[in-house]
């Protein structure tokens, strides 16, 4: 299953202010939040799919690179092969 684009899980543009950005996790949060929403699997996938969203769009290099690469640039492989390459 293919990742949603992070812009289109937070509802903001892709020029979206940190504010932007901030203001838009914070009410998914509150929405899905897995306290306010107990035994829901569905509002749980939507907290950790925005928090994760929020966490690579907040952070200016990583959004730099999911910009440019979208998920393969901020993936947790992404610069595996380098180093790879650099130890043979």
């Amino acid at each position: 299953m293919s990742k949603r684009d992070y812009y289109e899980v937070l509802g903001v543009s892709r020029t979206a202010s940190d504010q932007e950005l901030k203001t838009a996790y914070r009410r998914l949060a509150v929405k899905y939040h897995p306290d306010k929403n107990p035994n829901d699997a569905t509002a749980e996938e939507k907290f950790k799919e925005a928090a994760e969203a929020y966490s690579v769009l907040s952070n200016p290099e990583q959004r730099k690179r999911y910009d440019r690469f979208g998920h393969a640039g901020v993936s947790s492989s992404a610069g595996a092969g380098a180093w790879e390459i650099g130890r043979a």
